[in-house]
């Protein structure tokens, strides 16, 4: 946990704090999440998923009291790791989506919560070298916006995915082609927002929601 106002503010193209400088990590040990957290409640859950697909609920309150050196927040298995986490109140509708251009959508309340040195459930049934890349929420907004690594993308209404029970293979909701590649991004969205999005080398694309196309579940997107 680290306070907002211990974190330096720079401009725009300035380097940044190695996160080493804020927090004490393990060695190789690297950041998959940031919440925003102005109080801890009762009726709140941070909500997990690892690269494998597994999921875990714990209450928020668990982690009111967390060190600079950090808290156990999920026991992971071997080669597994981190990929998301969000804040749930109990009633979420859960979206994951993979690299591989599949989505699986299930109720909050198929996971039930446990502490935070637990594993976790599955959440979605992967096909080999497959793996999840986000996670999401049906109250963030009313399109599923997908990203693949070649910088195509589209956006499709979350009405197209019917709910699930959680340990499913889940649907298709991208096709990937050569020119695609592989999916790296899922946000949800609403035609109001703006999205930015980062490559490799540090560039920031800016784009209006409303102007990327709105295709079905089963395509490919288009040119970003």
């Amino acid at each position: 946990r680290l306070k907002a106002y211990e974190i330096p503010e720079a401009g725009r193209t300035a380097r940044g704090t190695a996160i080493v400088n804020l927090l004490q990590l393990a060695p190789g040990e690297k950041i998959t999440a940031m919440i925003p957290i102005r109080e801890y409640s009762d009726d709140k859950n941070l909500f997990m998923v690892t690269k494998t697909g597994i999921v875990k609920k714990t209450p928020l309150m668990e982690f009111s009291n967390v060190r600079k050196n950090g808290l156990t927040a999920i026991n992971l298995r071997e080669e597994d790791e981190l990929i998301e986490v969000k804040i749930t109140d109990s009633n979420s509708e859960i979206f994951l989506v993979t690299k591989q251009g599949m989505c699986i959508r299930f109720q909050e309340t198929d996971v039930r919560a446990t502490g935070r040195a637990s594993m976790g459930v599955i959440g979605m049934n992967l096909s080999p070298g497959d793996e999840i890349i986000g996670m999401q929420l049906q109250t963030q907004g009313s399109d599923l916006l997908i990203v693949s690594e070649n910088g195509m993308g589209k956006r499709t209404n979350m009405d197209e995915f019917t709910v699930q029970k959680r340990g499913g293979k889940g649907v298709k909701c991208y096709k990937i082609v050569e020119k695609t590649g592989d999916v790296v991004g899922a946000k949800a969205v609403n035609d109001d927002n703006e999205i930015m999005m980062i490559t490799t080398e540090g560039i920031i694309i800016q784009l209006r929601v409303q102007d990327i196309s709105t295709l079905s579940r089963i395509t490919s997107g288009v040119k970003l």
